[in-house]
């Protein structure tokens, strides 16, 4: 066969036939290992918790013992999860999640200006699913994939467009993360953008406070700053600059160096961020930079890796591309000994793949300002034009 006679049909096929056996394999991969699902369990127990107006803070759930970590208005979004027994909910979190990474890989070509054609798209997700921020977000049930479709739909709008930042502010009622993108949006001169985010936000307060104003006082005046209550920050899931810290160090709690070098790190991000060359690559270092500080990024808040890969692709940065794939698909993070407090005395040679994404977000930050985009690539993306302008 002759590169003449490969037609996008042709592509379009052999991709969907690679979706079908990649999905395949993880449908299998799932019956076989009866995956748990933990945090779908935790998002229904929020749910009955609100429906029965029991205490939202003070139950765990699973062999884990895991408690509710999220604020009040999120709690009250998970009620429909109670009304559909466990098994049909775990089969809609895996379908559901399926469906927002080919959103969330739609988004990410648009976000870059890559052309979202079905073999690009199905083939992205077709490798997409075994990235492993990805993976984890199936295995566990999270809605990593939901939060960021939210913040990368509303940030690659027009900064004129009505409402921009609503979306934004509610992915940061549900979880508290993405307010760092708030903070960006004022920092760059898109104020009417951050203070609707803001408000938006704040609606979400007051949502919780008038629904739950028992849990909402407790979340906002207790559980919030209860960081250990979400895991151990050593742990070897934890990729954060907090736990890459603490293995490290060989503390479960690095204190004082910790808080020095995530308050220089935030601000050196949020400075490169609004000097970067290009609106995407400003957004991407918000959020890496967002994931490194934050007491606790968990493996699979780092779907941004998504996004991360269609910038690179678009500004034809192929190798740069490939290696960040490899980094998310290779999974060293689990290969280092981490049962029981092992995490904690890990050798000097084993920290690099113990905390591969900080790592990784460090120096993409560094570099990315010597980078200057190839022509004509990674542009924000261009509103559709007013037919009122002439």
């Amino acid at each position: 066969m002759t590169y003449r006679n490969v037609t996008p049909r042709l592509l379009t096929a052999v991709s969907a036939l690679a979706l079908a056996l990649s999905l395949i394999a993880l449908v299998a991969l799932c019956i076989a290992q009866r995956i748990p699902m933990v945090d779908t369990l935790v998002y229904r127990a929020e749910g009955a918790a609100v429906a029965n107006g029991t205490d939202l803070y003070g139950f765990t759930v699973t062999q884990w013992r895991l408690p509710a970590t999220y604020p009040p208005f999120a709690a009250i979004l998970f009620v429909p999860t109670t009304w559909l027994p466990v098994p049909a909910l775990k089969v809609v979190f895996v379908v559901g999640n399926g469906l927002l990474l080919a959103l969330l890989v739609r988004l990410s070509c648009r976000f870059a200006g890559l052309p979202a054609r079905r073999p690009l798209v199905f083939g992205a997700v077709a490798v997409g699913l075994w990235l492993e921020p990805v993976f984890q977000t199936l295995l566990f049930g999270q809605i990593n994939l939901a939060l960021v479709c939210l913040v990368l739909w509303d940030l690659s709008r027009d900064d004129e467009a009505i409402g921009k930042g609503f979306a934004l502010g509610v992915a940061a009622g549900v979880k508290l993360t993405p307010a760092v993108f708030i903070l960006h949006l004022l920092i760059t001169g898109r104020v009417r953008a951050g203070l609707t985010a803001l408000a938006s936000f704040a609606g979400t307060v007051l949502l919780g406070a008038l629904v739950l104003p028992g849990a909402s006082l407790d979340f906002w005046t207790r559980r919030i700053f209860e960081t250990d209550r979400v895991g151990k920050v050593w742990v070897i899931d934890n990729q954060s600059l907090q736990g890459l810290l603490a293995r490290a160090l060989h503390t479960p709690d690095p204190g004082p160096v910790w808080m020095l070098a995530a308050v220089v790190i935030a601000v050196a991000g949020l400075w490169i961020a609004r000097r970067a060359a290009s609106a995407a690559r400003g957004v991407l270092i918000v959020a890496f930079t967002g994931l490194v500080v934050s007491p606790i990024s968990w493996s699979h808040h780092w779907v941004w890796c998504v996004p991360l890969l269609a910038v690179l692709l678009a500004e034809g940065r192929t190798r740069t591309a490939a290696t960040v794939a490899v980094v998310f698909l290779a999974r060293t993070l689990w290969l280092v000994p981490h049962e029981g407090d092992m995490d904690l005395r890990l050798p000097w040679w084993q920290q690099v793949p113990a905390s591969p994404y900080p790592l990784l977000a460090l120096a993409l930050a560094l570099a990315m300002p010597a980078l200057a985009p190839a022509a004509g690539r990674a542009r924000a993306p261009r509103p559709e034009p007013d037919p009122r302008t002439p």
